[in-house]
């Protein structure tokens, strides 16, 4: 006889629940370790550089798109001032009031939208939500769609117009 309560939370019914994706791609797992840097720096500001250290001895960190995971990691943190303006006008709270795992999620959205114009918007919009619903609290991938929705018109004014045109 087995007692539940000796498993933890987050392993209970994990044989009855569907198995993860494994063949992530290299932009993916790129965000997620990006994710990770920025939400160390958010909670022990230190060197970026260190952080980046850590990150890079991860044993899957081969497997990331290395240029796009130093792109945001390093871009996130020099303008997180510029970042969190752009967002503040799509915030129903203050900067100080989102979660560690939402803002870096922003942040990751905005600069993707801002600096990555390989990536189409709502790739760039779908990636954050993915990582919100992966990483952050219960609705908060509902809350970053929002926010990184209402950014985007501002930050690719021409490539939003010509998807919605196409919508109708």
């Amino acid at each position: 006889m087995s007692d539940v309560t000796s498993t933890p939370p987050e392993r209970q019914g994990a044989a009855s629940a569907p198995p993860r994706d494994r063949a992530k791609s290299s932009r993916r797992r790129a965000r997620e370790y990006a994710l990770q840097g920025l939400y160390e720096w958010q909670l022990n500001p230190r060197e970026p550089g260190a952080i980046d250290a850590d990150l890079r001895d991860a044993p899957e960190f081969s497997k990331c798109d290395r240029g796009h995971y130093d792109a945001l990691l390093h871009g996130c943190i020099e303008q997180a001032a510029q970042l969190d303006a752009a967002l503040l006008k799509y915030l129903d709270r203050s900067v100080q009031e989102l979660s560690p795992i939402e803002h870096a999620v922003l942040w990751i959205g905005a600069y993707e939208l801002s600096h990555c114009l390989d990536v189409p918007y709502k790739v760039a919009i779908n990636e954050a939500v993915e990582l919100a619903k992966s990483f952050g609290g219960t609705d908060g991938h509902k809350f970053v769609n929002g926010v990184l929705d209402h950014l985007a018109p501002g930050l690719r004014p021409d490539e939003v117009k010509a998807y919605r045109s196409k919508q109708r």
